[in-house]
């Protein structure tokens, strides 16, 4: 689907053509690529995409660490990051799909005036993110800890995956980040206190409900 990048500009959307997403909302000015592991989510997408005839959407099944040999410098517009694992344990802090690790990776990829968005029911990969943002100086242009709440959620947004609609059926936020890299190619390592501490994200809260 990345092929015609040259006359289309890229989108790479891990959330896109998800089976509830209205068609309208795609631009046909753009091509739309969603990312997973899960075969099955590969599937539901799929067969949506083929159902509506959207052929400016395609899905690549693999596994996230292998993006940077997927996709050419500066070919994707923008990322959409849903509901990722936040990675709790410090020691996984390296595989937060925010971490320098990664943003050094979508730093090649994406356009200069490319966007990161993020949208998560974790507080502490939410806290995370900012924080990271404020670490390098990065532009931000949304920080919203509960778009549903505060009444920010627009038509975009309000589109639900399965996972977001058990966790507001649990009552928890719905946060939502938007930022650049500006330009930005390396980010050096840095330790965060907020990961020292044992409760980090409701968890003895989530198992009860």
């Amino acid at each position: 689907m990345i092929s015609s990048a040259t006359t289309i500009p890229s989108y790479w959307n891990w959330a896109a053509a998800r089976a509830n997403t209205p068609s309208r909302w795609l631009s046909a000015q753009r091509n739309y690529i969603g990312i997973d592991i899960k075969g099955a989510r590969m599937w539901r997408g799929a067969k949506t995409a083929t159902d509506r005839r959207m052929h400016n959407v395609g899905f690549l099944r693999t596994r996230i660490e292998f993006i940077d040999a997927l996709f050419a410098e500066n070919e994707v517009s923008e990322i959409w990051i849903t509901f990722p694992d936040p990675q709790l344990k410090t020691r996984r802090a390296k595989k937060r799909l925010t971490s320098p690790l990664y943003l050094a990776c979508y730093a090649r990829l994406l356009r200069p005036d490319g966007w990161i968005n993020l949208k998560t029911d974790s507080k502490h990969i939410y806290a995370y993110t900012g924080e990271v943002i404020r670490h390098y100086g990065l532009t931000c242009e949304v920080s919203e800890p509960d778009i549903y709440g505060s009444g920010f959620a627009d038509e975009v947004l309000s589109v639900k995956t399965a996972y977001e609609t058990r966790f507001l059926e649990m009552g928890l936020p719905i946060t939502y980040t938007r930022f650049a890299l500006d330009g930005r190619h390396e980010f050096p390592w840095f330790d965060w206190e907020e990961d020292d501490k044992e409760e980090k994200d409701n968890e003895a809260e989530r198992q009860l409900r």
